[in-house]
């Protein structure tokens, strides 16, 4: 009996340990098949004949098919299981990654679905699946697997010129390389499968948002939180390289510099989630943040020299890599449970990136139409005052 209970705590231990690596290897992939496109902008529009707004399709369009998936994930984890539904997702970014890499602008779009798709999966799975499995640890959770993200993001961004031009990949090849982290995920998550299926029951939810939290007014707050984050955040991988070379950077120095911007946040995407869950408030932390993008934006606005480049990049990496984390932990901090937590993650999401989706194709637009970065720059420094509000008034100690 002794030997039976051991082994049964071992595999129990096991499986936890394989379920953080799986948790950990799907953040993985939940960024850099994106990230790594903002420094290839150039290259990529050159090769394939891309207007700046069209090039910055290539980033709204997956936030488009976020907003749309979003809603739809929670149903499919509810008809086929989570594991199973991760697993989709998976093999949908993997299918995209490398329908992207024909240089065409059907393949590259279509490609691009299928890449949204799959992170979508990820994006709406992984809160709620903390929140179920490490209620009593969800910052600390949330911690790890945001600050994963983001070091791989970081990586992606600063990696893609190199791996391109120095490696002699070529755009497509730079690109393609970010499937290797997808297939990894596939194989562990096919184990964990076979693993939870004889060993573990997969969660229970509702198979759709409920009414009442599309009526919620700090479901909506978070919602607008989380799209405004995403907007500052995808506009500046997408953007910033651009914006840098017209200070003079090279394509590669600026790529390294997007790069920067995103290992700067990672301390901050570590200890926000783990300090929010100590507090019943995090209003404080979201003016902090706030306050950091205002200066950060403006700074790119109104200076030129190196050192304030760099200053300003500091702050904006600093509020990038905090504020998107506080938004994964508002979906747990303000939902009682996991099925709660679900439904506000699906909501969120779903309403946040309409929001995100319009930032890159916007900023591009507005980059055409005046041949200066003086108006985008402008816009991002007022919505980081729209998100500081926004942050304050989700971080106050309520529930939806």
């Amino acid at each position: 009996m002794e030997l039976q209970h051991e082994s049964t705590a071992r595999t129990n231990s096991s499986y936890l340990f394989l379920l953080i690596m799986g948790i950990v290897l799907v953040a993985f992939n939940l960024r850099p098949s994106i990230t790594s496109v903002g420094p290839l902008v150039g290259m990529i529009q050159e090769d394939v004949g891309l207007a700046h707004w069209s090039a910055g399709l290539l980033m709204s369009f997956p936030l488009l098919v976020f907003a749309i998936m979003s809603p739809i994930v929670p149903k499919l984890a509810n008809r086929i299981s989570d594991e199973k539904a991760l697993l989709v997702g998976l093999v949908s970014l993997l299918i995209g990654i490398g329908i992207r890499s024909i240089p065409q602008t059907f393949f590259l779009l279509t490609g691009t679905l299928f890449i949204g798709i799959g992170i979508a999966i990820g994006n709406v799975l992984l809160p709620a699946i903390v929140k179920d499995k490490f209620p009593h640890k969800f910052g600390l959770m949330t911690s790890v697997y945001s600050t994963s993200m983001g070091l791989v993001a970081s990586l992606a961004s600063g990696l893609s010129v190199p791996l391109a031009k120095d490696l002699h990949l070529g755009w497509q090849g730079a690109l393609i390389v970010w499937g290797i982290p997808a297939l990894l995920a596939i194989l562990l998550w096919s184990y964990l499968l076979k693993f939870n299926q004889g060993n573990h029951q997969p969660l229970k939810k509702e198979s759709s948002t409920s009414i009442e939290m599309w009526r919620s007014p700090l479901a909506w707050q978070i919602a607008i939180f989380m799209g405004f984050q995403s907007f500052l955040f995808y506009v500046t991988i997408s953007w910033l390289p651009e914006i840098l070379q017209s200070h003079g950077l090279s394509m590669g120095t600026a790529g390294w510099m997007l790069s920067i911007t995103q290992l700067v946040g990672l301390p901050a995407s570590f200890f926000i989630p783990v300090i929010a869950g100590r507090f019943r408030s995090q209003v404080w932390i979201a003016m902090m943040l706030g306050m950091l993008s205002i200066v950060g934006y403006a700074g790119l606005l109104f200076g030129s020299s190196y050192p304030i480049l760099i200053i300003s990049i500091i702050f904006i990496g600093v509020a990038l890599g905090g504020n998107f984390p506080l938004a994964l932990s508002f979906i747990g901090l303000r939902s009682r449970n996991a099925k709660r937590a679900v439904e506000l993650s699906g909501m969120t999401q779903s309403t946040g990136y309409i929001l995100a989706a319009i930032g890159p194709l916007l900023v591009g637009f507005l980059y055409d139409m005046t041949h200066l970065w003086t108006i985008p720059l402008i816009a991002l420094t007022v919505i980081s005052v729209v998100l500081m509000v926004f942050g304050m008034m989700s971080g106050r100690n309520r529930y939806v």
